[in-house]
């Protein structure tokens, strides 16, 4: 496309069968830990909503865990990758605003919160190629009829 050849070495890993599983399961990591942390340990989930500052601070612990684990499941069965992949990023994108609000912060503390703030807007960006990769190799699928 743009005249330049991938190295062999790229390309065995881009072709590789388990490089799109192991990509999906490596991004949705996190929230699979977060989830199952808050179904374990609940009470500190509402706390730690409660100290955000959150309405309804049990009702937003369970709705964070339905996200964090449904998303994830969504984005590695690779069903419904779109709705996990958006899930996801709109729930990082919550947290971000939210919990990362660098322009409220000084000095170092200001420092730190844009980083991470930075950091969730690349995970949102992504969330989303990860559902244009999915959405394309779909409809490689479908075109040679392959389920």
């Amino acid at each position: 496309m743009n005249g330049q050849t991938t190295p062999h070495v790229v390309q065995a890993i881009l072709e590789w069968e388990w490089t799109w599983p192991l990509a999906r399961f490596l991004l949705v990591l996190f929230y699979l830990i977060s989830g199952l942390s808050k179904v374990v340990d609940f009470r500190s989930a509402v706390t730690e909503m409660r100290e955000a500052g959150m309405p309804a601070p049990a009702a937003m612990s369970v709705l964070s865990v339905v996200v964090e684990l449904t998303g994830s499941m969504f984005v590695l069965l690779g069903r419904w990758v779109w709705l996990g992949a958006g899930m996801l990023g709109v729930f990082t994108a919550i947290g971000a605003f939210t919990a990362h609000a660098f322009w409220k912060l000084s000095g170092k503390a200001r420092l730190e919160a844009t980083a991470v703030f930075l950091m969730h807007l690349g995970l949102i960006a992504a969330f989303v190629l990860c559902a244009l990769v999915a959405e394309r190799a779909d409809v490689v699928a479908s075109a040679f009829g392959t389920p």
